[in-house]
This record gives structure tokens, sequence and C-alpha cells, in this order.
């Protein structure tokens, strides 16, 4: 299964979904649903967002955890 990493980065920088949102145009919507795990799928202009505000790489904005 893959799993957001999102709240860890965002508790790195002491922030928040709302600040993430206002930083990048992201509906905020869409931001708990990937926060929650709860998206069924990303559009790659939202994960080229996420990206350029936490400066990293798709690879740091989700884990891969095998299903047991």
């Amino acid at each position: 299964m893959i799993k957001s990493n999102i709240a860890v980065l965002l508790a790195e920088r002491k922030l928040k979904m709302s600040d993430l949102a206002k930083a990048t145009g992201i509906n905020r919507g869409t931001i708990q649903r990937i926060y929650h795990d709860e998206a069924a799928r990303i559009e790659l202009e939202v994960m080229n967002k996420m990206c350029e505000f936490f400066e990293c790489t798709p690879g740091d904005l989700f884990i891969y955890s095998p299903d047991e």
C-alpha cells in the first residue's frame, strides 16, 4: 500500500494543511484526501506543486509498505 507522508512533512515545518492549500492553490479537500490516504488518484500537477512547496521529490511525499 502507498501511504501519504504529508503529515510528517507538514509537522516537520510546523505547518497545517491550510498553509499548504494557500501556498499551492491546491484544493483543501484534495489535500485532506491525500493526507488521510483516501485519494483514489493524484494528478501530476498536484504532486508537482507539493514537491515544489516541500522542495522534495515524489518519493518523499509517499511511502510504500507492502500489503501483509
